[in-house]
């Protein structure tokens, strides 16, 4: 038994292994066009001189261009493209083999991916066998869906001439479309001058992007005049922009505007204000800007705010260092699609004091200056011991 299951799971293995690998079924006898079918059977000739093998019969390409169809294609945004069908009754031609109620479907997924099969499938009741299937898929590195273009089913043959047929959406269901040759009866004699391409458009849709921009900028109190960089004096006061703008596709909602000061500026309290297009002169917000932030709610695409507030600069005597203070303010802008920063930098000056006078050199108390000092005292002692004696010489007298 054991082995008996080994065998049936080998001759399984054998059979699914060609539909995965090349998308079509089922496996079936193949022709060529020297020597084609002696039944009526769909896509089974493998050296077709229009598309090769005719089992990998379903194709994309990009609409309006003449690549080749392809069973797997990267798409892009913005462009559309076209799935193409090919339908071939291989029945040899002096047999006379019509095949009936030959029909077309497409299973085209509603589903979201980055990934989407299409499959196609032909039918026909007196055909061996009575379908057959192929698939193509698009891919994209982002979710996707695929939307039909209204209006472009289209079926092309010797028939129905260079502008072909269009066929109904029913294509998309289990009913599927009727085809025909030069009417959509349902009947196809066997030959390649019978053979025909079903098409239609489809346009990848893409998830909205959420995606904005900010930035940061000072200016003297005021002035409106906007830069990155300003040089002011201390105890000054100056004004910070900040502003957002919705540059991707998504509405943005709980948009956040917060700022934080350095040390050596204090907030100016009740100084914010914001505005967008229902305040374009802007309006009165939160003091709440330096510390969690405030909520200046939700932004379409296209759409953009701007936030001004006032800080006073420290004294010059509280600046941390002397000469030249970099003041960095730093603002973010948070919404449910990130949160972006910028800078904007005050550089002010600090005035230090001049430093104490240095007192006279004390004088030196060194060897050499005691030496001098003893012989100074020795000429003293002598002056005086001579000038005492001179005294008595003059008293004896």
């Amino acid at each position: 038994m054991k082995k008996l299951i080994a065998i049936i799971t080998v001759l399984i293995v054998a059979i699914i292994i060609p539909a995965t690998l090349f998308a079509w079924g089922p496996s079936r006898q193949t022709y060529t066009m020297a020597v084609p079918a002696d039944h009526i059977t769909f896509n089974s000739i493998v050296d077709n001189p229009n598309i090769g093998d005719e089992r990998d019969f379903v194709g994309i390409r990009e609409s309006g261009t003449t690549n080749l169809w392809s069973d797997n294609i990267t798409i892009e945004k913005g462009k559309d493209y076209t799935v193409r069908m090919y339908v071939h009754n291989n029945a040899a031609s002096n047999l006379n083999l019509v095949a009936e109620n030959v029909t077309a479907k497409f299973n085209l997924p509603t589903t979201t991916g980055k990934s989407i099969q299409v499959d196609g499938f032909i039918d026909s009741s007196n055909a061996s066998p009575t379908e057959v299937y192929d698939s193509a898929t698009f891919a994209n590195n982002e979710d996707f869906n695929l939307a039909y273009v209204s209006g472009s089913l289209l079926y092309e043959n010797n028939g129905f001439g260079p502008n072909g047929t269009s066929l109904p959406e029913s294509i998309f269901t289990s009913t599927g479309a009727l085809l025909g040759y030069d009417k959509l009866d349902g009947k196809i004699p066997g030959c390649l001058q019978y053979s025909g391409y079903v098409s239609f458009n489809v346009h990848p849709q893409f998830a909205a992007t959420s995606q904005f921009t900010m930035s940061k900028m000072v200016s003297k109190h005021g002035d409106n005049k906007w830069v990155e960089n300003y040089t002011a004096q201390p105890n000054e006061i100056v004004d910070f922009l900040i502003e957002y703008d919705n540059v991707g596709q998504a509405q943005q909602d709980d948009v956040t505007l917060r700022d934080t000061l350095p040390s050596s500026m204090t907030y100016v309290n009740d100084s914010t204000t914001y505005g967008n297009t229902l305040y374009p002169s802007g309006t009165k917000a939160s003091n709440n800007i330096t510390g969690v932030g405030i909520n200046i709610g939700s932004y379409a695409a296209g759409s953009n705010a701007w936030s001004i507030l006032s800080a006073k600069i420290a004294d010059n005597d509280k600046l941390p260092v002397c000469g030249a203070n970099q003041l960095i303010n730093k603002a973010s802008v948070t919404t449910g699609g990130g949160s972006i920063e910028d800078t904007a930098t005050v550089i002010v000056n600090k005035t230090c004091t001049n430093p104490p006078v240095t007192p006279p050199e004390l004088p030196h108390t060194g060897p050499t200056e005691d030496i001098l000092s003893i012989l100074g005292l020795g000429a003293m002692v002598a002056s005086i011991g001579y000038y005492l004696a001179s005294r008595r010489k003059s008293l004896n007298q």
